[in-house]
């Protein structure tokens, strides 16, 4: 699945463009390594970290998801591992 399309699964943005132009403008990481394509490719176990307002983000993805449910659904997508 697309980078930008699961950060709006996991409801971390509210519309998908908003995600896309994050990823290519911020400086996400995956499993450790930057990224600025939105087209990257997530997989469950990888690491994910980037900025959202005053905190920095880690994240372990944790599913996919089929959809953009509810936030209840939206968080069994991913593990907090910790925050700044």
């Amino acid at each position: 699945m697309r980078l930008d399309k699961w950060l709006w699964h996991a409801r971390f943005f509210k519309t998908r463009s908003l995600a896309q132009r994050y990823v290519e403008k911020a400086r996400c990481r995956l499993d450790g390594r930057v990224t600025d394509k939105p087209h990257a490719t997530v997989a469950p176990g990888m690491v994910l970290t980037f900025a959202l307002g005053p905190k920095v983000r880690v994240v372990r993805i944790l599913a996919l998801g089929e959809r953009r449910g509810p936030a209840p659904e939206a968080r069994t997508l991913y593990d907090e591992i910790e925050g700044v």
